[in-house]
């Protein structure tokens, strides 16, 4: 009896250099560990969740000026092989060096993410992966189905679980001291 051997298909390896000569279609595309995803333009609840969180914080650094804060769409650049277009980010004044005239290149000090139905898993896995092992010291997941805000921190080089809050909740992070958000204002659109 014969056996057929099928050769392995090696995987395509994205880079920065072949995001650069992606369309410019509208959709956002992301490079994660060489593997390219796609999204569709974001719903427009979920622009007024991902608006709401950045008028709160830009807000609160007219009068606390400890960073910047810059929103999609941006590229985020990790490395060669790892790039991300978050919906919010927030660059402490420490880490300023990393906005460049084209992209962020580096970890932000916050990455927000408001969670759609065809981005969920990616945001929840492969995307916390790559900015926990890149530094990202805070992660929020906006979760507009639910009404819900997840907080994640870097802890040993793991962005792990802090808090799931509800929209009667109060969302606090020590990124931000004295800033208090109070999720209905996020989430009452």
């Amino acid at each position: 009896m014969a056996i057929a051997i099928i050769p392995s298909i090696p995987k395509i390896q994205f880079t920065y250099e072949d995001y650069l000569e992606l369309p410019d279609d509208g959709k956002r595309y992301e490079i994660i560990d060489g593997e390219l995803y796609m999204s569709n333009t974001p719903t427009t609840k979920h622009q007024l969740i991902s608006g709401k969180f950045f008028g709160l914080l830009f807000i609160y650094l007219q009068s606390h000026p400890i960073g910047i804060l810059m929103s999609a769409p941006l590229e985020v650049f990790f490395s060669k092989t790892n790039l991300a277009q978050p919906d919010v980010v927030f660059i402490s004044n420490e880490r300023q060096n990393l906005v460049k005239p084209e992209h962020v290149k580096g970890a932000p000090d916050l990455v927000i993410e408001v969670l759609s139905p065809s981005t969920e898993k990616r945001d929840r896995t492969v995307k916390l992966k790559m900015y926990a092992k890149f530094g990202v010291q805070e992660y929020w997941m906006a979760k507009e189905k639910t009404a819900t805000v997840e907080i994640f921190r870097l802890q040993d080089g793991k962005l792990v679980l802090i808090t799931r809050l509800e929209k009667s909740d109060v969302l606090t992070s020590p990124l931000f001291p004295g800033l208090e958000i109070p999720l209905a204002e996020i989430f009452d659109i």
